[in-house]
């Protein structure tokens, strides 16, 4: 009790008063710990935010009834929001929007979220709310601009916010920013959601053995060019990311060509050393010519489209026989979709 009276205090004086999280070093003084606020601190803080705003008796009782029942502090952000959008209309917006789905329209700009009218305590637990949203509509470059700049200690569930900054990493494959969050969010929060430290796990093993420009990573490029593409976008990024890929596979059938005409040369040479002398004219030659085939100029970065239907087969054979048969249908795809989209103007 005494303990839990004391992070009471300091939650009700930092940050003006700010909702957060405890930070703190462990028991050697080297990794600093992560604890989120209790349900009932983050109550405390929410209820003395309406008083602040001086709502009206009913809004008392509303609030109260968000409060009433479950006491797990897994509900703690979305009992605080809704407290918060009792008093503050663009945060009952917000609410709104975050109950459903993503429609097809453009999203509106949320700019008052980083505006200095509102505390800094509801706008970074409101952005948290926001960018958690943002991530599970697979909306993963927004959800990491609102989630960007925030710490652990500002918002009320740190590990949430660890969680889906990770998670944006992961799906854009941010390998560096994405093991770093990781490993914060596995290191040093406590009492983390199971289903978080679970997945967590599952990210940094895949990010660790991701190398760039392998066929698991222009695979996992296609993909996210496709999610943007069933999310209405195909600007100049989305073009550049496809370029992108296309010098990749360039590269990688290159490499491929190499070693196939190298291990020609070894195969036709026997593995002996090269003759010192030039060979009689009085005797038939016994040995092979070097293997060496004409390559196929398999096109540039804004022809794989077009790309004749049997020169296309052929790299996609190639493919199939040095990788795993699900890579070989993903480029496929991906070949088809080239095909029937039409050259872009200009940028």
């Amino acid at each position: 009790m005494k303990r839990r009276a004391i992070l009471t205090l300091l939650l009700l004086v930092v940050a003006r008063g700010a909702a957060r999280a405890d930070s703190h070093p462990d028991a050697l003084g080297q990794i600093p710990v992560i604890k989120a606020a209790t349900n009932d601190e983050v109550q405390k803080r929410a209820l003395a935010y309406l008083t602040e705003r001086q709502a009206a008796p009913e809004v008392n009782t509303a609030a109260a009834a968000i409060w009433a029942g479950d006491t797990s502090a897994a509900t703690a952000l979305d009992r605080l929001v809704a407290t918060i959008a009792l008093v503050e209309p663009r945060a009952k917006a917000l609410l709104e929007l975050c109950a459903h789905q993503r429609e097809a329209r453009a999203l509106a700009a949320q700019d008052w979220l980083t505006a200095d009218d509102t505390p800094a305590w509801v706008r970074n637990n409101l952005r948290l709310y926001y960018g958690r949203w943002l991530s599970q509509q697979r909306l993963y470059d927004e959800s990491l601009e609102q989630l960007a700049g925030l710490e652990p200690t500002d918002v009320v569930d740190p590990a949430a916010l660890l969680f889906y900054q990770s998670v944006a990493h992961h799906r854009l494959l941010n390998k560096t920013d994405g093991l770093r969050t990781i490993d914060r969010l596995l290191s040093q929060v406590v009492e983390g959601p199971s289903r978080y430290v679970t997945v967590a796990g599952l990210m940094r093993e895949d990010l660790k053995g991701l190398e760039d420009d392998s066929l698991d990573h222009i695979a996992r490029r296609m993909d996210d060019i496709r999610r943007r593409l069933d999310l209405g976008r195909a600007g100049e990024k989305v073009r550049k990311e496809e370029d992108g890929v296309i010098a990749s596979l360039d590269k990688l059938i290159e490499e491929m060509e190499k070693q196939q005409q190298q291990q020609q040369q070894k195969n036709a040479g026997g593995g002996t050393a090269p003759p010192s002398q030039p060979m009689p004219d009085s005797r038939i030659a016994a040995a092979k010519g070097p293997g060496e085939v004409d390559r196929k100029k398999l096109g540039n970065t804004a022809g794989w489209g077009d790309l004749p239907a049997k020169e296309r087969e052929e790299a996609l054979q190639q493919i199939g026989k040095d990788f795993p048969s699900h890579y070989r249908d993903v480029i496929e795809q991906y070949f088809k979709k080239l095909a029937t989209e039409k050259e872009p103007s200009g940028k």
